[in-house]
């Protein structure tokens, strides 16, 4: 183990990759109770019609088992010490743009996931995933990832009652005296301070100790015996394989969108991350990332899987900088990682004290942090700052990350055109530029 995994050569070892593994785990653990939550519209009373409801405990055995899979494949085969979970930002698409907006089943949502993961196979095998990854500018790249972060932050809001609908200006300020809203911005001040003090897995944290507070003050039940804390796994069965079910069903305009959203932003999710944790552990060969084919592969594979469990879109998570922060190199930790989201499968109780309340200050925090790249957009260039502010103040105004998307990629060739910049536009902007104007024109 210790040669496969190249221990003495990076200067590590079992217990400094077990408390890599188990940080990296400590990071990211929210995403077990907040993806069901998320998937399954918690807090939202009405569904368009024709749609159901998925299944939240399916979701969750789902969650674990794909983060679990992909962690692992990641860690064996690519040996990078990177985990893997569904992703914040797709899972919001997921639920709110395509389920919520589109008024798409489930079903055949998941049906995307597939088609984008098996995708992203063919393009990493390919090689043309990296060429695609290198078509679409910086500035873009960046925007997209800070409107998500917007959005994600506005349904952290939303569910939480902090803000609210209003006849007169739209959106307005809620209840400041409700019970459920003040557990939330609880959750918000007590995961800022946790984070501000440099507490390794504070979103995780801040999550129990908002859940603690409630059962307290008697806002949710607490568990009242071993059973309400760790039982079997939920049944994979209301969600297993209804991807491959509905894969006829994806073979429309609207869900073309859909699944260039999903492989769109999984595109850069992964590449930002892979990059980042590298460089981080000190992996990164003359500005080339080593493996990268089978970095890219252990992720696209991972997405498969997860959809064909039933969840969105399984990514790479920067949180895996946690662990590199604790000593983890090698792909052990990893490995580590992965026992823990299968050790997770039996805690599937305490989904049922995982509130609104409890999973909004989660979304708010993910939401400041995805907001970092907003310092990295060239604001002074006019050109850029209009498609670039337009994507990232689209989505949560459209209530839709796939339209902010669309309108700054739509508003990026015209602004570059007129400044003259035409030899700087990447062929396949203008291929996005089409399909983006094709499906306004689909929607309308």
């Amino acid at each position: 183990m210790k040669k496969y995994f190249r221990f003495e050569e990076l200067g590590t070892n079992y217990r400094t990759e077990f408390i890599a593994g188990l940080t990296t785990f400590l990071g990211m653990a929210y995403i077990l109770f907040v993806n069901p939550a998320t998937l399954a519209l918690v807090g939202v009373e009405e569904l368009p019609e024709g749609v159901t409801r998925i299944d939240q405990g399916a979701v969750f055995t789902a969650t674990a088992l794909a983060a679990a899979v992909g962690t692992l494949v990641m860690g064996l085969f690519a040996k990078y010490p990177i985990a893997l979970a569904p992703g914040m930002g797709l899972n919001a698409f997921f639920a709110y743009t395509v389920i919520l907006g589109y008024g798409i089943p489930w079903e055949t949502a998941l049906a995307g996931v597939l088609a984008s993961g098996l995708i992203f196979i063919v393009l990493t095998l390919t090689g043309l995933r990296e060429r695609i990854i290198n078509a679409i500018p910086g500035n873009l790249k960046m925007a997209v990832g800070a409107g998500i972060g917007l959005f994600i932050a506005f349904i952290g809001f939303q569910n939480s009652g902090i803000v609210i609908g209003d006849p007169d200006t739209m959106v307005a300020l809620g209840d400041l005296t409700d019970p459920n809203t003040l557990l939330a911005v609880f959750g918000v001040v007590v995961t800022v301070i946790l984070l501000a003090s440099n507490v390794k897995g504070g979103v995780f944290y801040g999550m129990i100790i908002t859940a603690i507070a409630g059962m307290i003050v008697g806002l949710i039940d607490p568990p009242s015996s071993a059973s309400d804390v760790v039982g079997p796994a939920p049944s994979l069965a209301p969600t297993f394989g209804q991807a491959f079910a509905h894969f006829g069903d994806i073979f429309t305009i609207q869900m073309l969108v859909v699944i260039l959203t999903f492989l769109f932003v999984d595109f850069f999710d992964t590449a930002g991350t892979l990059v980042a944790v590298a460089t981080k552990a000190g992996l990164m060969k003359d500005n080339k990332l080593p493996r990268a084919g089978k970095a890219l592969f252990s992720d696209s594979a991972a997405t498969v899987v997860g959809a064909t469990l039933g969840t969105s879109t399984t990514t790479s998570y920067v949180e895996s900088t946690t662990g590199v922060s604790a000593g983890g190199k090698t792909g052990f930790t990893s490995v580590v990682t992965a026992a823990f989201f299968l050790l997770a499968l039996f805690f599937s109780p305490l989904l049922s004290i995982v509130t609104s309340a409890v999973t909004a200050p989660a979304l708010i925090i993910v939401g400041v942090l995805m907001c970092s790249t907003l310092r990295d957009i060239e604001w002074g260039s006019f050109e850029i700052a209009v498609p670039a502010f337009l994507t990232i103040i689209m989505m949560p105004l459209t209530y839709s990350i796939a339209t902010g998307i669309a309108i700054g990629f739509v508003f990026y060739p015209i602004t570059m055109l007129v400044k003259g910049k035409a030899k700087e536009i990447n062929p396949v902007m203008y291929l996005l530029f089409v399909i983006f104007i094709l499906y306004f024109i689909f929607l309308s």
